[in-house]
């Protein structure tokens, strides 16, 4: 079973610390997550979305902000990845204990972002230096397909759990998934035993 972050909407304050982390935990090169960048970062909030000019700055989660309800959206590392399913070259698949996107594989079709019931899966499309062997050194484009990794680059795990301040935000392993299935069950247990007057 994968591993998932889950998020509580009922803690949620859309600070949008998370998709920051999130960014800059991913930002090109090293995955370092920190930023060196002489003219800064233009970031903006348009239509309730964090966004950015710099086409390295891409959260892998979104934070929706709503009038009845604030809250991350992100990969839920579904078993059966129905996204996986709809990927005509097979550039998402399951391994160390998340789904993955092999990024060379990824065509930029979008059929993943349709077919992900959660709206977690983005295809961005960004600039790339032609090949030194290409006839035309003309900017090239190239799509991926991002989402969630689980910051699996990162020792510490997932950095929008770290920075959530109000720890909304949780990472849910198959061992604790288990022990809150035994509380509930015992949970169940006692509440039918204490309706039966015992």
């Amino acid at each position: 079973m994968n591993s998932f972050v889950i998020a509580d909407p009922g803690l949620c304050i859309g600070c949008r610390t998370c998709e920051v982390a999130c960014a800059v935990s991913h930002q090109s090169g090293s995955c370092s997550g920190t930023l060196e960048r002489e003219s800064g970062l233009h970031l903006a909030i348009e239509d309730g979305h964090l966004v950015s000019r710099d086409s390295y700055f891409q959260p892998r989660l979104k934070v929706i902000v709503g009038s009845k309800v604030t809250t991350p959206v992100l990969c839920r590392q579904c078993e059966d990845k129905p996204c996986a399913k709809a990927c005509p070259n097979n550039a998402i698949v399951t391994e160390d204990g998340y789904v993955k996107v092999y990024q060379a594989r990824c065509i930029g079709c979008k059929s993943c972002a349709v077919a992900c019931p959660y709206g977690a899966m983005a295809v961005v499309v960004q600039e790339v230096a032609p090949a030194a062997d290409a006839l035309f050194k003309r900017p090239q484009t190239k799509a991926r397909a991002l989402k969630c990794d689980l910051c699996n680059h990162r020792e510490a795990g997932p950095a929008c759990v770290e920075v959530c301040p109000t720890q909304a935000l949780r990472l849910v392993t198959p061992q604790s998934l288990d022990n809150l299935n035994r509380q509930k069950q015992l949970a169940s247990a006692e509440a039918m035993l204490a309706g039966l007057g015992r």
